[in-house]
């Protein structure tokens, strides 16, 4: 492959991209935080780093998958920018605030870089298997260069047009929904299991019909086998989402009840002690209430 890539942030979603990227021949420069976790794409073929500037080449791509907003702007300083430089393109993946693209794209412009917001719809396990999606925004011509980068490791590619933000307003819209359907999930199950019926038998029907969905099929094997100790995505990270989720919508006055909720039930988990269990866990909130 001729594209040379900077990849930068190897969490839990990632690592497994940057795996993908290597196995699919692509020459990648990787950098993470925790050096340690460098290791094992370096194994693989990867070039690693200590400091994220050195990872750049001028005109080249740059992959990030960083923590939030804070992380991202602290990481992409106008420095480092700089060095991206003209025709380099930034395909930011985090989930973000649609005003921090904007942001972004504008410091990018500045130094004649290009910036896409391309958050990915995916746990790990989705991204190994190469069956996430992609939402898309930004400059149209580079969105069509990095499109055949994107479908070596994605089944689906969503363009949302030229704002940089755009792309990002869908990513928290589609989290939001998930965080709703397993809160949905959580009462459902826990209202079965009250009446004697298994959580297991109900997740068995419904996904297999009125609900045959990966979201509830995946998320409700979870909520239904209460398998929150896999983090795939934290509770804090869930907590952050849909914070972003709630400030965007207050931007536009659009209110959002059910989020207020799921909000709580993630910040009562946090204050119960299960930060370190996946955002699933939400769904513990229901077995609270109803004292099981």
């Amino acid at each position: 492959m001729s594209e040379k890539i900077a990849f930068l942030g190897l969490g839990n979603l990632g690592a497994p991209i940057a795996e993908s990227l290597i196995g699919s021949g692509f020459d990648v420069t990787v950098w993470n935080r925790t050096f340690s976790k460098a290791q094992p794409l370096a194994e693989l073929g990867a070039k690693i780093v200590e400091n994220a500037i050195d990872a750049i080449t001028p005109g080249a791509l740059v992959f990030s998958v960083l923590a939030d907003d804070a992380v991202l702007k602290e990481v992409f300083s106008p420095e480092l920018v700089k060095k991206i430089g003209k025709n380099g393109v930034h395909i930011s993946m985090s989930t973000i605030s649609p005003d921090t693209s904007r942001q972004l794209s504008k410091i990018h412009d500045e130094y004649e870089a290009i910036y896409v917001a391309a958050p990915i719809f995916a746990r790990p396990e989705a991204v190994r298997a190469g069956i996430g999606n992609i939402c898309f925004s930004g400059n149209a011509d580079a969105k069509e260069r990095i499109k055949p980068v994107l479908q070596t490791f994605v089944k689906g590619i969503f363009d949302f047009g030229d704002d940089p933000g755009a792309a990002n307003v869908i990513k928290l819209a589609g989290n939001f929904m998930i965080a709703a359907s397993l809160e949905m999930m959580s009462e459902a199950f826990t209202m079965a299991e009250k009446n004697g019926i298994s959580r297991q038998s109900i997740y068995e029907m419904l996904t297999q019909t009125l609900f045959a969905a990966p979201i509830f099929q995946n998320y409700g094997r979870i909520v239904a086998q209460h398998g929150y100790d896999t983090v795939a995505f934290g509770l804090p990270l869930g907590l952050k989402d849909v914070n972003l989720t709630l400030q965007t919508a207050s931007k536009v006055n659009v209110p959002m009840p059910m989020a207020d909720l799921v909000r709580n039930r993630l910040i009562s988990a946090i204050g119960k002690g299960r930060s370190h269990l996946d955002w699933s866990a939400l769904a513990l909130g229901a077995s609270d209430d109803a004292g099981l």
